[in-house]
């Protein structure tokens, strides 16, 4: 499957077939987030966050794939990313894009 942020797909003819959507919501545990409140205080990126936010993108995209795969889709353009805080700890990552067939 291809996945770009473009609206096109340089040397493809394509049919859209629909907007396609993936998302989850992460958290740490609460010893990270000790960790994270101390990491406040100095400075410096917070890496279990970093790598919490990695794997939610990770899951969102995958899962927006799977639903352009259901669709019949031989790619997924105009790919864009929201997050959102959900509750402290915990952060939502949303991904959609248009599902296209080639032609």
């Amino acid at each position: 499957m291809v996945v770009v942020n473009t609206p096109s797909i340089e040397g493809q003819s394509i049919r859209t077939l629909g907007m396609v959507t993936g998302n989850t919501v992460q958290s740490k545990n609460a010893f990270k987030d000790i960790g994270a409140s101390f990491r406040n205080l100095v400075g410096g990126e917070v890496g279990s966050y970093t790598k919490m936010l990695a794997e939610a993108r990770d899951v969102a995209v995958s899962r927006m794939i799977d639903q352009a795969a259901r669709m019949g889709a031989d790619a997924i353009v105009n790919v864009r990313f929201s997050s959102a805080s959900i509750m402290d700890g915990a952060a939502e990552i949303l991904a959609w894009g248009t599902a296209v067939k080639f032609v």
